[in-house]
């Protein structure tokens, strides 16, 4: 019997829209949309509670943009810029956020299913008590990335960058670390099931031994 590699990778499917999508009125809030593209927004969008399904969303611009409680499937959102994009509670499968510039992405409590994001600039993530199976996070710098209490299957950093990482109480399976360079991480004893570099282990030493009770004295 073939061993089972360690960590498995996300697993990944583009969104699924048609070749042709027709410009939709605006999103709002608990509203039903089936392919429907969006180039631009309100700057204050609420779309709290709203289905959106085979949709796309490229170069809007917002202050805010409220998807709590929404339900995303097969959705692709292309080089957004808002301050905030809420999505605390919602349902997102097969989504793709590729580019722009968010200030907060709020994603507590979300459930993420095949998400991918790509070459984004995030100065504040929360993924707080999210249920993850199947997150890619790709070339994408981020300031502060919270996953407390958070549950997570199959999530992979690649070529991004953090300055602070908190994983209080994740439970981790299939975490792999290695393609994120985070600068601190607020508990490494929280880091069991990640996978991590030889490098990143050096670097994490001293907090890894303080976490573990372990006195260090040269």
């Amino acid at each position: 019997m073939a061993q089972r590699s360690h960590p498995l990778p996300p697993r990944l499917s583009a969104p699924d829209l048609p070749p042709h999508l027709e410009e939709g009125p605006q999103p709002t809030r608990g509203g039903d949309f089936f392919q429907v593209q969006w180039a631009s927004l309100a700057v204050e969008t609420d779309a709290a509670h709203a289905v959106l399904t085979e949709c796309a969303l490229s170069g809007a611009s917002v202050e805010r943009l409220d998807l709590t409680g929404a339900t995303l499937v097969d959705v692709e959102v292309r080089d957004l810029r808002a301050s905030t994009l809420s999505a605390r509670s919602a349902r997102l499968r097969r989504v793709r956020i590729t580019g722009g510039r968010i200030g907060t992405l709020d994603l507590a409590d979300a459930e993420i299913d095949e998400v991918e994001l790509r070459g984004v600039r995030i100065d504040y993530a929360s993924l707080a008590a999210a249920r993850i199976a199947d997150l890619l996070i790709a070339d994408c710098t981020i300031g502060t990335l919270d996953l407390p209490q958070a549950t997570v299957a199959r999530m992979a950093f690649a070529d991004s960058r953090a300055d602070d990482v908190d994983t209080r109480g994740v439970r981790a399976k299939d975490l792999d670390l290695r393609g994120l360079e985070a600068v601190s991480y607020l508990d490494a004893g929280s880091l069991r099931g990640a996978t991590l570099s030889s490098r990143q282990v050096d670097y994490l030493a001293p907090a890894l031994a303080s976490a573990l009770g372990i006195r260090v004295i040269d």
